[in-house]
């Protein structure tokens, strides 16, 4: 009996089970409820605020911040290359960690503390969204929306009085806004010189820590307690207007201050070969060095004569002296015509000794090919005095200064006066009726300086620097500037033609001691000019 009861109810119990699915089966496909009713469909714009945070509970920074960009094409460069990322980053952090830990140690009697693991695990961060901030100065400012749910795996041994205790740091979240300044822009890859990183709220923070194999954070007011600590720490270390500065390059060489004083005396020249078929040359020095954009100097045309004597001076600033060469070019001056080069030599300033004053007589030839056998031949001498004189540290440090900052005003300055110093940055959307090469003309007290034109060009670029020595500061005073467009070509169209014009009034700049700013220009459709402008005075 109990073996037949057993088949039975077995039987039974799969017999009912089959009935059960074929039943329920049927009952879901052909019984719909009543209670159920078609979805409201409405637009996103008419949702109240609380129907959207349940749609979206995280909305990025580029839909909430219209002044945000997205970035979704950085995400993805950053999720293809976390693996090498991950790697590289690691292994900076042992660079620097490192040391400073081996530094620290032996202050709490601590035997060592290793790195026993060190990953950030497959998951990249990921930006929100990016703010560009657009300013007159030398630099880049990107505000960013940083979000990272990241699972680490950081394990760290100690070692210390023979015992060894290890820490582990599992998933990581950092919730930041950090600011990223490069500065200063310069013309040497890759175009800044510094990073500067700042917060501009306290992050958040939030990760799991094991204690020899144990969750710490489980241990009541742990969690907490561990959060704030962090938040005020690095608050307190890089919470705006507070920053982290790494130097990328050297100041020095990215932005190519000069460094020395070269000072050049064009002496006399010997032996000239005679250019003009009627009488002797006419011949005059043109001086040249490489890396300047300054336009060359000349010496005095000295007419009719084999040897001529000039002992005119120039001077030189000098960038990078292990590079740059002067280039000296004797030509003979032609009423009519293109002048006719006489012959040319160089002097790499590498070959200087500094501080030392030196006289030399340099062969001048066609070219500066070697093999060339043309430059066989005799086309004279040309005898030069040249010193190099590097700049002092003090004069250095001073160069390299920040470019907010504000020289004082030279020795000789009148007392209660100072150096008004006028700096023309550029132009945009200049554009004349019938031709466009500007220039900028200044006028102040009477007394007017002008710029180089840029020939054919909406947006120059001209970096030029005037300066006003004044008994008082102008503080009731202004300056007149103007953007004129000249054509050298002989036609009935205007060969000069005004693009523009504003009046700058110096009260700001003597009160601030440095203004620099763009202004809209006056009879211009779209015209800007940027001016910086500074007050230096002695004191």
């Amino acid at each position: 009996m109990g073996i037949i009861s057993t088949i039975m109810g077995v039987l039974g119990f799969g017999f009912g089970i089959t009935v059960g699915l074929v039943v329920g089966y049927f009952m879901f496909i052909y019984y719909q409820p009543s209670d159920v009713k078609d979805p409201q469909i409405r637009p996103l714009v008419e949702a109240d605020s609380k129907s959207l945070q349940k749609l979206l509970p995280e909305i990025p920074l580029w839909i909430k911040n219209p002044d945000y960009d997205r970035i979704d094409w950085l995400n993805k460069f950053i999720g293809y290359m976390w693996p090498y990322l991950d790697k590289a980053i690691c292994k900076m952090v042992k660079k620097i960690v490192e040391p400073i830990i081996a530094e620290q140690i032996p202050k709490y009697k601590i035997d060592s503390v290793e790195f026993e693991a060190l990953t950030l695990g497959c998951l990249p961060p990921t930006f929100q969204g990016m703010k560009v901030y657009s300013t007159e100065e030398k630099e880049l400012i990107m505000e960013l929306g940083l979000k990272w749910a990241g699972n680490p795996n950081i394990l760290v041994a100690v070692k210390a009085f023979g015992l060894r205790a290890t820490i582990q740091v599992l998933d990581l979240q950092v919730f930041a806004s950090p600011r990223i300044t490069l500065k200063p822009l310069v013309p040497s890859f890759p175009c800044f010189a510094n990073i500067h990183v700042s917060l501009m709220e306290k992050p958040h923070v939030d990760f799991g820590v094991k204690l020899l194999g144990a969750d710490a954070m489980s241990i009541p007011g742990a969690y907490r307690f561990v959060q704030e600590l962090i938040k005020d720490h690095v608050a307190n270390m890089y919470l705006w207007p507070k920053r982290l500065e790494v130097q990328i390059m050297d100041p020095s060489k990215a932005m190519m201050k000069p460094v020395g004083i070269l000072d050049v005396k064009v002496v006399r020249a010997l032996k000239l070969k005679k250019k003009d078929l009627l009488g002797a040359s006419d011949p005059y020095v043109k001086i040249n060095l490489t890396g300047d954009k300054l336009p060359s100097k000349k010496t005095t045309v000295k007419h009719k004569n084999l040897n001529p004597e000039w002992n005119e001076q120039f001077t030189f600033a000098i960038k990078d002296p292990d590079s740059q060469v002067l280039e000296l070019t004797v030509y003979d001056w032609e009423q009519v015509g293109s002048h006719e080069k006489m012959g040319l030599n160089i002097i790499p300033l590498k070959e200087l000794t500094p501080e030392e004053p030196k006289t030399m007589t340099l062969d001048l030839v066609k070219n500066l090919n070697p093999d060339d056998v043309q430059n066989e031949k005799l086309r004279g001498q040309l005898v030069i005095e040249v010193n190099y004189k590097p700049l002092k540290d003090s004069d250095l440090s001073t160069n390299l200064a920040d470019s907010n900052s504000v020289q004082k005003a030279p020795e000789g300055t009148p007392e209660g006066g100072g150096l008004l110093v006028i700096i023309v940055h550029e132009g945009q959307d200049l554009e004349g009726k019938n031709h466009t090469n500007p220039s900028v003309r200044l006028l102040f007290r009477g007394e007017q300086r002008k710029t180089k034109a840029v020939k054919k060009n909406r947006d120059p670029r001209w970096e030029e620097e005037f300066q006003f020595m004044l008994d008082e500061p102008p503080t009731n005073d202004r300056v007149h500037v103007e953007v004129i467009s000249t054509s050298k070509r002989m036609s009935l169209l205007q060969t000069k033609e005004t693009l523009g014009y504003v009046d700058i009034y110096l009260s700001d700049v003597i009160n601030n001691k440095r203004i620099n700013e763009r202004y809209h220009l006056i009879d211009s459709k779209n015209g800007r000019i940027q001016i910086e402008m500074q007050w230096r005075t002695a004191s």
